[in-house]
Parts: structure tokens; sequence; C-alpha cells
């Protein structure tokens, strides 16, 4: 028996920043996600919000006809509201209200499998709920249940604020020792000269898809946004024969709370450790420009601005749209559903990694042990053994250093 879709009205204020008709669409489609059905739209165009109730009395009032007519049982706004304008709003129009933040937070809590992708969404959930728990009344009793409510749950929440200030501690050190781990095994990547290739773009790009298509990976890919969260990691053999990690990355959207960006950061700073980004773009998206902007703007903040980036324009089976953006001249089009154009792409990938490590046979002169130290300190010895030519070793190693012992190369 299918679980009923919960009412919801959406609420936008246009302040001017965005595109309010786009926006709305998107906030559509998270709802949709979450198990929303949405039956209407309220939309107010003022200058700054209203402090109280975030938008003005007369909006207010009908917003509670609206909910009232429409048997609303949700009202998501696609804005942050403070804790008091949360409350207030609740009281006014006597339905649950959440706001876009809490939103994701529940997308987020409701797609996480991983033990990591939880704790990183109860560490989330919980900063962004501390200063919205009053610890009585309607405001945490709506905390039992519906959108906007999963992950920690009503008895973590209803505790007092001592107690979640200790979970929030005790979450960050399992997550910073996680984050510590993970920088560990790319360091042992590095060291074993294992080349990474993480797909990053924005959510509903089709990162799973293509995934699935090049590994077989048998990742779950639905037309939902942030249909996967935990990243997943595959091997992969390019057409000329060098194997590649590649990462499939959790999707990006405009506007991400920054509760999820800060606890998401170890996952997301595996494409900032790639030896390349593959950027997947929807090709069929009008908002196209938007959401190459919002993607690169976060790379760039993660310190990924000097890794290198390979553009793929994905979907181009259903792409109807003529674009005027500026996209690089190497960039790619293929149809990850339908496998047109992965030949290419994997060619590209080929061509747009940095100089990678490779098997060298060396016959080294006993006296040249400074090479032997550098080769043994950098890169991995498979075979070593002392003859009476001198040391012959079989390493792998950086093109760059095995250059200084190319005159001993066999």
């Amino acid at each position: 028996m299918e679980e009923a879709l919960e009412r919801a009205i959406l609420v936008s204020l246009d302040l001017g920043y965005w595109d309010v008709e786009s926006a709305l669409a998107e906030l559509e489609e998270l709802a949709r996600t979450a198990g929303a059905e949405v039956v209407g739209t309220l939309v107010q165009k003022r200058e700054n919000p209203d402090r109280a109730t975030c938008i003005g009395s007369g909006k207010l009032e009908e917003l509670k006809l609206l909910a009232e007519t429409l048997e609303a049982e949700l009202i998501i706004f696609d804005t942050e509201l403070t804790p008091s304008q949360l409350r207030n709003l609740e009281k006014v129009v006597d339905t649950r209200v959440i706001d876009r933040t809490m939103l994701i937070l529940d997308i987020f809590a409701g797609r996480a499998n991983s033990a990591e992708g939880k704790l990183q969404v109860e560490l989330a959930q919980l900063r962004y709920s501390l200063p919205r728990l009053t610890g009585k009344g309607t405001e945490l009793s709506r905390l039992g249940g519906g959108i906007g409510t999963r992950g920690p749950g009503e008895s973590k929440l209803e505790s007092d604020k001592r107690h979640i200030h200790r979970r929030i501690s005790a979450l960050a050190n399992e997550l910073q020792e996680l984050t510590a781990r993970r920088g560990r095994l790319r360091a042992r990547r590095r060291k074993e000269g294992v080349t990474t290739v993480a797909i990053v773009g924005y959510t509903n790009a089709g990162k799973s898809t293509l995934l699935n298509r090049l590994t077989g990976a048998g990742v779950l890919a639905e037309d939902k946004l942030f249909a996967t969260l935990d990243p997943t990691s595959r091997a992969l053999t390019l057409g000329d024969g060098q194997k590649v990690l590649l990462i499939d990355t959790v999707g990006l959207i405009r506007r991400l709370p920054h509760h999820l960006i800060e606890a998401f950061r170890s996952t997301l700073e595996e494409a900032a450790s790639a030896s390349l980004i593959v950027h997947l773009c929807d090709a069929s998206s009008p908002e196209l420009d938007e959401h190459i902007r919002v993607t690169n703007d976060l790379l760039d903040s993660l310190g990924a601005g000097l890794t290198p980036r390979l553009c793929v324009l994905n979907k181009a089976d259903i792409a109807t749209l003529q674009w005027d953006l500026p996209l690089p001249a190497d960039t790619v089009h293929i149809s990850a559903l339908t496998g047109d154009g992965l030949d290419e792409l994997l060619q590209a990938i080929s061509d747009k990694l940095p100089p990678t490590r490779r098997l060298a046979r060396l016959l080294l002169p006993y006296a040249d042990g400074s090479i032997a130290a550098a080769l043994r300190r950098d890169g991995i010895v498979q075979t070593e053994k002392y003859t009476e030519d001198g040391l012959y070793l079989e390493v792998v190693a950086d093109s760059a250093l095995l250059e200084i012992a190319r005159a001993y190369e066999i």
C-alpha cells in the first residue's frame, strides 16, 4: 500500500536575488523527492523579509485561507526562516511550516545509507535545529512526524540543549576521525599511484547513471534530486589501458545549506583531491548556465580551483536547447542513458589526465645511491635485486621522478 503524500503549499519571497519561477520549480522537485504533493503556491514581492513572519500580514492571511481551502498539511518556504518566524507562522496558519533548508536536510536524512552519511546528516540537522528548539508547545510536537522530521528523531530533539551540545560535540569528533581516515586513504592512493577521477555536478545531472554505464556499479539512479547520497568508487579501465578509480560524489544544488557543506566537507573533498574532475551537466536543463556556475563556485571554495576539469554535457539524446555559454573547446556531449558518446568521453579523460605514474625497470650503478633512495621514498619498489652490474629495481613512480633515472632504464 502506497504511503499518502503530504499536501504542501510552496511559498516564495521575491527579493530580486534570483529567478523566482525556476527557484519554485526546483523547490517543487525537492518537495516531490521528499514525498509531498504540491497543491498550491504563493509568491510575494518584497524588498526585505518581514522580521516576524517573513511575508507581510496581508499575504499571511491569504496563506492561512489557502491552507484551509486546499486542506494543506505542510507549508514550505523557499528561504531560510528564523526560529521566531517559524513559531509565528505556525501560530497564525495552524499548519506545519518548514523552510528550504529543513526540506533538504530531510531528504538527506532519508537517503543516507552509510554510517558516515548518517553521522553527517545528524550533525547538520542538530546544528540547524538547536536554535529552533523552544522546549514546549507545538514547536516540538511538530517534530514527531512528516517531512522535515527525519533524522535524529523526536527523542533527541526534545532533550535539553546541553545534551544536544554534547551530541553535536561527539558527532563532530567522530566525523573528524573519519575525515582523518579519508585523508590517510587519499595519501595511500597517491603513494600507490592510483589515479582518481571524480564525477561532480548538479543534482539529477545523471552522475549515478554514468557510473553504472561505465562500470556496472549498480548504484540507485532515479529521476529525483539527491537520488544517491553516499559516494561510490569503482575501477575503470580507459581506452589506452590505464586504470583509474571513478568516484561518484553527492549532487550539488544552489543555496546548499551551510550546515550540510560543513558536515559533508570530507566527502566533497574527494573531488578536490582527484586527479581529474568530470563536471557532468544536464544539457536538457534550461538552468544549465546556473548549474555550471553553482558547481564551479563550490569546487573553487573547496580548493579545487587548479584541479583539471572536463566539461561533459549529459542527456544529449533529449537536449533541444541552444546555449550562449562559452563552453570549453574539449567539452564532450554524451547520453549516459543510451551510451552515446562514451567512447569519446573515455578518450577525453585519457587526454585530460595529468602525467601519471608508470612502471620502470632500472639498473642503477651502486654509486648512484641517492636515486635509489628517492625512488624508495616516493615510489613503490616491487622488485629489488643486487647484481654484479648494479642495483636492479622494478618501481612504480611518477614520470617526472623517473626522468632522473632515464639513463639507467632497461
